[in-house]
């Protein structure tokens, strides 16, 4: 007996698609998650910035209790990486594994990866975990207030870091991962305006002594109590453009102000579009894809109880 299709395949199991699932199965439709396992919100020690937690909450148990609200309604988050998204007849079909899965509609919440500094990987684990490494300013720069602050990056991103972070401490250095800084001169001149100290690179693989993050430099070692990686993020877009879906230079999917993309019948919500890289702001993009999705599909039949 052949199964019948999906109303919506989500396919990314963070803050953006558990509130797509939550809102698409309370709608009465045929929903299914797959997650390949690798959400950012799984790497974040404690956010204090997502409102409704004081004190702040785990990114794991934070994800825990999403999974737990989506399973309330029937959504059960399935561990699988979709290899391949493509088209056949007024259906999406997504390969994972040896199963495939058609739907009528197709979410994708794939996020992103950040571009990590050099350093062992269980030093990094560590260090995320100590806050001795931070990635979002945004986030948890309040965490740093008045810290030595160590920024790895260089050109417009690591300007733009430096200064946002200045905000936060009067301590703050900018380096270069690979050799001398690429910043123009007007840059330069805002950074040394405002404080911000000036090491050229290469940083060789970071370590942690005791309290404190080292950045090896050819002009010595420099420690600090938290260091933020300014060097751009991997975008999981692969699955859009290979359907042929916009995106920008950076890879980030274009959407519509209804969070549809260039390709009918596939939506993108949360840190996979240009956008501000939040929970918050995931989980708002995810309520508006799945109210579209919902409405969309009516257009084309009626959904009645």
């Amino acid at each position: 007996m052949n199964t019948p299709a999906l109303d919506c395949l989500i396919v990314g199991a963070g803050p953006a698609g558990l509130t797509a699932a939550i809102y698409l199965s309370r709608f009465h439709l045929r929903v299914a998650l797959v997650d390949a396992g690798h959400s950012r919100a799984a790497l974040i020690p404690r956010t204090h910035n997502h409102a409704g937690y004081p004190g702040g909450i785990e990114g794991k148990a934070l994800l825990g209790l999403m999974r737990d609200q989506a399973a309330e309604f029937g959504v059960a988050v399935e561990t699988a990486l979709v290899e391949r998204l493509a088209r056949a007849d007024a259906l999406f079909v997504a390969t994972a594994g040896e199963r495939d899965l058609k739907a009528r509609t197709v979410l994708l919440a794939t996020g992103v990866v950040n571009n990590q500094p050099p350093m062992a990987p269980e030093v990094h684990d560590e260090a995320l975990q100590r806050g001795l490494l931070r990635y979002c300013p945004i986030c948890d720069g309040y965490e740093a207030s008045d810290k030595r602050i160590g920024v790895i990056g260089t050109g417009e991103h690591g300007h733009n870091e430096a200064l946002f972070l200045r905000g936060f401490s009067r301590n703050v250095t900018l380096i270069a991962p690979e050799g001398e800084h690429g910043i123009e001169e007007s840059h330069r001149r805002a950074l040394e305006g405002a404080g911000v100290k000036l090491v050229n690179g290469p940083c060789h693989p970071l370590r942690i002594t005791g309290e404190t993050i080292v950045v090896p430099t050819p002009d010595g070692e420099l420690a600090f109590d938290t260091v933020y990686p300014a060097l751009g993020s991997l975008i999981r877009s692969d699955l859009a453009l290979d359907l042929g879906a916009k995106a920008n230079a950076e890879g980030c999917i274009e959407i519509d102000a209804h969070q549809r993309t260039s390709v009918e019948g596939l939506y993108a919500a949360g840190d996979v579009t240009r956008g501000l890289d939040q929970i918050s702001h995931a989980m708002g993009q995810a309520g508006v894809a799945a109210t579209t999705i919902r409405n969309d599909l009516a257009r084309l039949k009626p959904i009645l109880r």
